[in-house]
C-alpha cells in the first residue's frame, strides 16, 4: 500500500513538474512585428522605440560612431525622445536615429 502511495505521489509531482516547465516558444506573439523603413543597426524589428532616453548627446553620437557614422551633426531628441541627426556612412550622408536602446536607424 506504501508503494502504491508514494508512486501515485512521484506521477503527480512529475506530471506537475512537466506542465510548469513548459512555456511558450520564443517569437510566438500573436501581435505582428512593425516593420521599420531604412536601415537598421538595432535589437528590435520596431526601430527606432519611443521611450524615456537616458542617452545624451554625446553617448548618441558615439553609438553612431560604433556603428561607422561619421560627420555626425544636428542631433535633437524629438518629441518622442529619439536622438535625430545626420550621418555618413560608406560615402553616404542620411538621416539618423538613436532611440533608448541603443537601436541606430538610417533613412
Amino acid at each position: 500500500m506504501k508503494y502504491k502511495l508514494l508512486t501515485v505521489m512521484g506521477v503527480s509531482v512529475l506530471t506537475a513538474s512537466a506542465a510548469f516547465a513548459q512555456s511558450a516558444p520564443a517569437g510566438t506573439s500573436t501581435t505582428p512585428p512593425a516593420i521599420s523603413s531604412g536601415k537598421t543597426d538595432s535589437n528590435t524589428a520596431a526601430a527606432p522605440v519611443a521611450g524615456k532616453n537616458s542617452f545624451t548627446e554625446s553617448q548618441a553620437r558615439s553609438q553612431l560612431e560604433k556603428h561607422g557614422y561619421t560627420n555626425v551633426s544636428g542631433l535633437a531628441k524629438d518629441k518622442d525622445s529619439i536622438w535625430r541627426g545626420q550621418a555618413t556612412k560608406d560615402g553616404k550622408t542620411s538621416a539618423v536615429s538613436v532611440d533608448y536602446q541603443g537601436n541606430v536607424v538610417s533613412q
